[in-house]
């Protein structure tokens, strides 16, 4: 079977399709068939070693896939070959075939396309878990979202508008704007490119403030970081609640005394260890979530779709931040 290799740390042009042995089924693991591999921003870390996980070498990235299973190990009793599932695999996915703890492993419906099913798992769970489990949004609360029309970000525009929040899109073009009023925002906000000197930031932090209004926003959810979270994080209401998500725009730093200014909380997601630590938790979030799918509430928007043998490409893509909606890798 086939899968793209990352042997040395580096970028995507590191990354090689090599020919691999089939994988087997260990005890409490299944094998799966890959019809589509999700690609995410840990993916354009975790090859350069920049990531929470280091995986030894050779790996394959990928950290979500959807498929068919094709063998069982001993003591797997919840899954059959010939399944249909999605999967959280962490790294692995961009190969033809992957072998995974079957416990990370969800039946789909026949209806969900394998795409969308890639494409669903960690970007719906990670803005799952941080606006329910974290932040607690509650219906008729400002949510105020920064790189909404990213994966993450228009999962939690979707999830906001769903709960019953007036969901604030932050984007950098008009474009992206109108791409996230299709998708539930109530507003959208378009702001500069930077990075920015001291008077930018005091125009970008006046910016937020005035999309938000005069009692601003009780949940931030920053998957962008760099200047953007302080500027943003000016205009979060009394005791609103700042979601730290991810960092394409690099790591902040945020000056504690708004904090106490603003009686608010800064809470960090990091959804890749709560499923660990939660699994009973987790589950009872992915009901949740593929019922408002099967309702019709969210649905993935796959903008990019890219065969194996681009697959470094994909990765490339996603990091030059061209991405609306979901970047999939496919095979066959």
């Amino acid at each position: 079977m086939r899968a793209l290799i990352s042997r040395e740390v580096g970028g995507p042009e590191t990354l090689r399709l090599e020919e691999l042995p089939t994988p087997e089924a260990r005890p409490g693991h299944i094998v799966v068939d890959v019809r589509a591999c999700g690609v995410n921003y840990p993916d354009a870390l975790i090859i350069r070693d920049m990531y929470q996980f280091k995986p030894g070498r050779p790996f394959a990235p990928g950290g979500e896939i959807s498929g068919v299973v094709s063998a069982v190990g001993q003591g797997v009793t919840h899954l059959a070959v010939g399944d249909r599932i999605l999967a959280s695999c962490g790294w692995g996915g961009m190969s033809e075939q992957v072998a995974i703890d079957a416990s990370r492993a969800v039946k789909i419906p026949d209806s969900m396309p394998f795409d969308e099913a890639a494409a669903f798992l960690m970007t719906y769970g990670t803005s799952h878990h941080a606006l329910k489990d974290r932040a607690r949004l509650e219906k008729g609360e400002t949510l105020l979202v920064l790189g909404a029309a990213g994966g993450v970000g228009i999962a939690a525009v979707e999830l906001g508008a769903a709960w019953g929040a007036r969901v604030i899109a932050a984007v950098s073009t008009k474009e992206k704007a109108d791409f996230c009023m299709k998708h539930g925002a109530s507003e959208t906000v378009v702001y500069p490119a930077g990075p920015f000197d001291k008077d930018g930031r005091k125009e970008l932090s006046e910016i937020f403030k005035k999309a938000c209004g005069a009692n601003g926003a009780d949940v931030i959810y920053d998957g962008v970081g760099g200047d953007y979270a302080e500027a943003s994080l000016r205009s979060i209401a009394w005791e609103g609640r700042f979601l730290v998500v991810g960092f394409p725009a690099g790591i902040p730093k945020l000056p504690l005394n708004l904090t106490l200014l603003k009686g608010c909380d800064v809470l960090g997601v990091f959804w890749g260890d709560f499923v660990r630590r939660f699994p009973a938790q987790h589950q009872a979030n992915l009901k949740d979530l593929m019922g408002l799918y099967t309702s019709g509430k969210i649905r993935p928007y796959v903008s990019e779709r890219f065969p194996l043998e681009r697959a470094a490409e994909s990765i490339d893509w996603l990091s030059a931040r061209k991405a609306m909606g979901k970047v999939v890798v496919t095979m066959g």
